[in-house]
């Protein structure tokens, strides 16, 4: 798990990069990019994932 600096870096950070003409809505975007992001690392690291061959099954079945 983060720690809230940790967290709180990578917000800034992630903020800092938007361009000059950002709408609140592109920066909330970007943030929920962020947090989804965060939350499939920490899915992965505890072991909860999906093997790499169900994966590609399933992409088949959508890709149709």
């Amino acid at each position: 798990m983060m720690t809230a600096d940790t967290t709180k870096e990578k917000i800034m950070d992630s903020l800092q990069d938007l361009p000059e003409k950002t709408t609140i809505e592109e920066a909330m975007e970007r943030l929920y990019l962020l947090a989804k992001i965060e939350k499939g690392i920490n899915q992965a690291d505890a072991g909860q994932c999906i093997p790499h061959d169900k994966a590609k099954e399933k992409l088949k079945k959508w890709l149709r």
